[in-house]
């Protein structure tokens, strides 16, 4: 096993791949359905990586120490026979976790094979238990209950689940307590994700943002927070317990508490691009090189240039100008 360093001595170590640039949700936030209308040009089958081109990259970052995959999306579950390349990373040498991001719509059907195939954890995306509030999040009418029943035939497998919320000013961030009462009470990790200046579609203004800081004291006078050690190098989300239990909450901040100094995370996109920031402009072609016909050896010595040439720090630089500039969309890139 070799292990990469970028130019801020950040080791590779985490993989995230989008299966699909599709979604049946058009949250606000991520997909805006004036944007992703009807006429939107999503990619093409033939556009999107194969299942075993998929593998064969997976295979290749393990050899550069990366130990852990999640599959995002897009909702990932519109990505037909999903468990069958889930069941095929978890054969790849090295890859020792897996885990998936979803609105969770989709778990009451899959969760049961995702489990066999070899799927460790879900982080399910809710931004509100109030039905109204949250179909106008969606932007599709869905209301909450199909969520909770994914959320509950994904415990029943055995996945471990938790909830991430991403909190808007005049949106969400009246439903922070709802939030924190009902999966307290369930034992299940919630995580407030700060709003994101991801791509150029959402609308984003620092004016919209709920500080970290904000929803810890709001949590933490309500229920005494205690902080919990990071589980591993690299661990995006600052953890806490509820004093007295040992049900998490934690918080992702990369707007008002940047983490690019730890960051270890690539991604590849769901045609096949390396990025190596959620904010990035433009991406490495690794498909291309794929269908091309390069080597493995080809690729990984593509992927180690990539990433020693890793600079990316926009969290911790963040700038009007910056913030203008054309970004690769979540729902193209993963979250």
């Amino acid at each position: 096993m070799e292990h990469i360093i970028d130019k801020r001595t950040r080791t590779l170590r985490d993989l995230r791949i989008s299966v699909t640039d599709r979604c049946n949700f058009r949250c606000r936030y991520c997909m805006p359905k004036e944007i992703f209308g009807a006429d939107y040009p999503f990619l093409e089958r033939e556009e999107i990586l194969s299942f075993e081109e998929i593998t064969r990259l997976a295979g290749i970052f393990s050899e550069f120490g990366v130990e852990k995959i999640r599959l995002t999306g897009g909702e990932p579950l519109l990505r037909r026979n999903l468990p069958v390349l889930i069941e095929s990373l978890y054969k790849v040498s090295g890859i020792k976790d897996i885990a998936l991001t979803t609105n969770g719509v989709f778990l009451p059907k899959y969760a049961k094979a995702l489990k066999q195939a070899g799927l460790s954890r879900v982080n399910v995306s809710l931004d509100s238990l109030n039905d109204e509030v949250f179909m106008k999040i969606n932007d599709v009418g869905r209301g909450v209950k199909p969520v909770l029943n994914g959320i509950r035939a994904a415990q029943k497998e055995g996945l471990e689940v938790k909830v991430n919320m991403v909190v808007k000013k005049g949106l969400s961030d009246d439903e922070i307590m709802p939030m924190v009462h009902y999966f307290k009470q369930e034992g299940i990790t919630l995580r407030f994700i700060e709003f994101m200046d991801v791509g150029t579609t959402n609308g984003w203004n620092y004016k919209d943002v709920i500080s970290k800081k904000e929803i810890h004291d709001l949590i933490n006078s309500h229920y005494p927070l205690e902080p919990v050690e990071p589980g591993y190098v690299g661990e995006v989300a600052k953890r806490y317990r509820y004093s007295g239990t040992n049900t998490e909450v934690g918080f992702i901040s990369s707007v008002t508490e940047s983490f690019c100094t730890s960051c270890n995370r690539a991604r590849v996109s769901t045609d096949g691009k390396l990025f190596t920031c959620l904010f990035a402009q433009s991406g490495f072609d690794l498909k291309a090189m794929i269908r091309g016909n390069a080597s493995d050896d080809e690729l990984k010595e593509a992927i180690r240039s990539v990433w020693e040439k890793r600079d990316d720090r926009y969290s911790e630089v963040r700038t009007e100008e910056s913030q203008a500039s054309r970004k690769i969309e979540m729902s193209y890139i993963g979250g």
